[in-house]
């Protein structure tokens, strides 16, 4: 009996919605990025041309290209092994409290994850203004000098990088809870009586175990910080001195602001072409831990 006939059969209606809004969409763009679509095509497509890779070319050699993709490469780069460590710690912390309070804390550090970014993100932007935010009413009362949190260059980014580390972490740490309370007791047991260090067991029992968990855990915040728009949306709007257009906030702006679909779809396929070489060396670097363990 040939079984590969129903398999097909109960595949079909998964293997279909994904065409049609996956992939269908994902052809389209990759189409829409090598013409000159903009607003004039949008009214007539008689104005579409075909005009293969010169929006890539072009954006190539647009500095605001590279600048955005520096500021996500360094909102990437910093924040996600800042929430991974964020994550870690207070999933090691829970798992060593007391049960009975595990579950409170749980929800309380899970509550950022399920609010809304835009909401908790216009908050975020009123706590830290530099004439009636709290933070600096905080500070100027124990006599510092106020600062311009989201108004300075340099602090506009980290600012933005705590928010999104604050926002996402609980995420991650339920997931690394999970790992955490799936270690067999035994083998902590076992090491306490050999007299090994609470550090030991963490680097010899914890981590090992962990690593599987971790690498998913990393590719996953990965594709979400490279995906950086939402924060500096609302917070900053791409500024002071477009200190904080990441590739997406780009993107959209030449999309939806300027009506160059064309390049916009480049930047986004650019993007994708970035965010998988990242995701390909994370993955690398699991395989090379895993055969090392």
């Amino acid at each position: 009996m040939n079984r590969a006939g129903p398999a097909w059969l109960f595949l079909a209606p998964a293997l279909l919605v994904l065409g049609v809004f996956f992939l269908l969409p994902v052809l389209a763009g990759l189409a829409l990025s090598l013409t000159d679509y903009d607003l004039y095509a949008l009214a007539d497509l008689h104005n579409l041309r075909f005009i293969g890779l010169a929006n890539y070319w072009a954006l190539l050699h647009r500095p605001l290209f590279w600048a955005a993709l520096g500021h996500t490469l360094y909102f990437v780069v910093v924040g996600v092994p800042l929430s991974l460590l964020v994550s870690l710690g207070t999933a090691l912390l829970l798992n060593s409290s007391a049960a009975r309070m595990k579950p409170l804390f749980r929800t309380i550090l899970f509550a950022p994850v399920v609010t809304t970014v835009v909401a908790v993100a216009v908050i975020w932007r009123y706590l830290f203004n530099t004439q009636y935010g709290v933070v600096d009413f905080v500070l100027v009362h124990m006599g510092l000098p106020p600062i311009d949190w989201l108004g300075d260059p340099h602090w506009s980014m980290p600012m933005i990088i705590l928010f999104a580390v604050w926002k996402n972490f609980g995420y991650n740490m339920i997931i690394l809870l999970a790992g955490l309370q799936a270690i067999p007791a035994e083998l902590y047991e076992a090491a306490r009586i050999d007299g090994a260090s609470t550090w030991r067991q963490f680097r010899h029992i914890t981590l090992p175990a962990l690593s599987p968990i971790l690498v998913m855990v990393g590719i996953l915040t990965v594709s979400g910080y490279f995906q950086l728009f939402a924060e500096p949306y609302v917070i900053t709007q791409g500024g002071p001195l477009q200190s904080t257009v990441s590739v997406l906030y780009l993107m959209y702006e030449d999309g939806f602001r300027w009506w160059n679909m064309g390049t916009a779809s480049a930047v986004a396929f650019l993007l994708f072409l970035v965010m998988f070489a990242a995701t390909a060396v994370i993955w690398r670097f699991g395989e090379t831990r895993g055969h090392a363990a």
